[in-house]
C-alpha cells in the first residue's frame, strides 16, 4: 500500500518537477509546503476522482440511513467517528445528523467539502462549551449570555 502523501517544499516542484511528480508513483499526494502561504497539495486526477466517489457514496448511504429510520445505528456509530459528540446533548446529536446528512449531500454536489469541515468544526465547539460547566454557565446565564437574535447592521452610506 502507499503511503499517504510525502511533504517537499513548493521549490522543489519548481526546481524538478518531473521528479517531483514521479514521486505520485509511490504516494497518494504530495503536500507542497510553502513559507509564506498555505501548503499545498499535487496529486494524480484519477485518485481526486476515486476520494471523490467515495465520499459521494459515503453521504448517499448515511443520507439513505438516515431516510430508513436507521438513525439508532448512526447514533450509536457516531462517537465512534466523533468522539466529542458525547459532550452533545440528545436532541443536538440529532440535529447534528440532520445537518451533517443535508450539508454532506449538498457538498457533494458542488465538489466542495468545504461545508462539512465547516460544520463538523461548529458542532465540535458547541460540545466543547457543553463539556465544560463553567463555561456553559457563563454563555447560557441571563442577561450577560445569549441575548437573542441580533438585528442585522444598518446600510452603509
Amino acid at each position: 500500500m502507499t503511503a499517504a502523501y510525502e511533504e517537499v517544499p513548493f521549490s522543489e516542484l519548481l526546481h524538478h518537477p518531473a521528479a517531483t511528480t514521479r514521486r505520485l508513483d509511490a504516494v497518494r499526494a504530495i503536500r507542497l509546503r510553502r513559507r509564506d502561504a498555505g501548503d499545498l497539495a499535487l496529486m494524480r486526477v484519477d485518485q481526486m476522482e476515486r476520494d471523490a466517489s467515495v465520499v459521494d457514496f459515503t453521504s448517499r448511504l448515511l443520507a439513505g440511513l438516515v431516510r430508513t429510520e436507521n438513525t439508532a445505528a448512526l447514533r450509536q456509530a457516531l462517537p465512534e467517528a466523533l468522539p466529542w459528540v458525547t459532550f452533545l446533548p440528545e436532541e443536538d446529536v440529532d440535529a447534528l445528523l440532520a445537518e451533517l446528512v443535508d450539508t454532506a449531500r449538498g457538498a457533494v454536489e458542488l465538489d466542495n467539502l468545504a461545508p462539512i469541515a465547516v460544520l463538523l468544526t461548529q458542532w465540535k465547539h458547541s460540545a466543547e462549551i457543553h463539556a465544560d460547566p463553567t463555561l456553559y454557565a457563563l454563555l447560557t446565564r441571563e442577561p450577560e449570555g445569549d441575548l437573542g437574535p441580533v438585528p442585522p447592521p444598518e446600510a452603509a452610506e
